[in-house]
């Protein structure tokens, strides 16, 4: 099969996105030195300006790149989760996380979504076993758990962006969804700073507001109706709840991913691609999104429910 990159709505979109990737920067660039808010624009910009061309490559390949290529981002969110909650060197449950990944990626390509389901009980069974198998039964409980809490957020719940790629114009849902989470939680952070004062979670977050929350929502949703010819249905119940979905389930997979890090007594691990936040701050905010999206489209479609 051909890539999307064959698609001229495919080169229409991916045109205009880094045109307002490029003017923005630009314009941050200049302003950078005016407040603490534009350095940390600029680099997020800067970070989406290096990767957002590579994405846009990846993503109108043919198939199974993009699927390949998830697969590793998901494998890699992973293996700084296990660095994050010090316990990469606990080989046997990550090989089992991995392993977990790698399964789901094959039930995606043969469109086995039985099987897909069916993979977090395995890597459950998988991680109660290594305490047997190693006779050992110290710190067992905390490291199954994380290998299945790994497993869950960054293989099944991320991975169903793999399985937007197989409905209807899947490249272009898949592209249009990180789109709108990306930008509703830089708005969010933006607008944040200037409007409102009473934090949505105050001991957790206390970057984000509910008056900054609600104004970047807002946004989000005009900006998904804007770009709503991405989607297999124009009509508003789409755009509509793709907005809202990209919005409430970005802000709560970013949020729970705070709480796990200031649990672990640890921020961030390193940059990512000379931008703001490391290579998971990336990923947080999809881990639920990407799951109720795929499930909001399946209901709209009346394949479901």
């Amino acid at each position: 099969m051909n890539g999307a990159w064959h698609d001229p709505i495919y080169q229409q979109s991916t045109a205009i996105v880094l045109s307002f990737l490029f003017v923005s920067g630009l314009i941050v660039y200049f302003l950078r030195k005016k407040n603490y808010y534009f350095v940390v624009s600029w680099a997020s910009l800067r970070s989406w300006l290096i990767l957002a061309p590579f994405l846009f490559l990846i993503f109108g390949l043919s198939e199974p790149w993009p699927l390949i290529f998830l697969t590793i981002f998901a494998i890699f969110g992973a293996k700084v989760f296990f660095q994050l909650m010090g316990m990469f060197h606990r080989t046997y449950f990550v090989l089992i996380c991995y392993a977990g990944i790698i399964g789901l990626a094959f039930s995606v390509y043969y469109d086995r979504l039985d099987v897909y389901n069916i993979w977090p009980m395995v890597v459950l069974g998988a991680s109660c076993l290594v305490p047997l198998l190693r006779n050992n039964y110290r710190h067992m409980i905390q490291y199954i758990s994380l290998t299945n809490l790994a497993f869950v957020f960054l293989g099944w719940c991320f991975m169903h962006l793999c399985l937007l790629l197989k409905l209807q114009n899947g490249v272009y849902q898949l592209m249009y969804l990180l789109i709108l989470t990306e930008f509703c939680d830089n708005t969010t952070l933006a607008i944040s700073r200037y409007v409102g004062t009473k934090k949505i979670f105050s001991e957790i977050d206390h970057r984000r507001t509910y008056a900054g929350f609600f104004v970047s929502a807002i946004i989000t949703i005009f900006v998904a109706a804007a770009m709503r010819q991405l989607l297999p249905d124009r009509s508003e119940i789409y755009w509509l709840t793709s907005g809202i979905v990209a919005s409430v389930g970005g802000l709560f997979g970013d949020t729970l991913m705070d709480v796990i890090r200031r649990d672990a007594g640890i921020r961030t691990l390193g940059a990512f691609v000379l931008g703001r936040g490391d290579f998971l701050q990336r990923m947080d905010r999809l881990i639920f999104v990407a799951p109720i999206y795929y499930y909001v489209m399946l209901f709209l479609q009346g394949k479901i429910g």
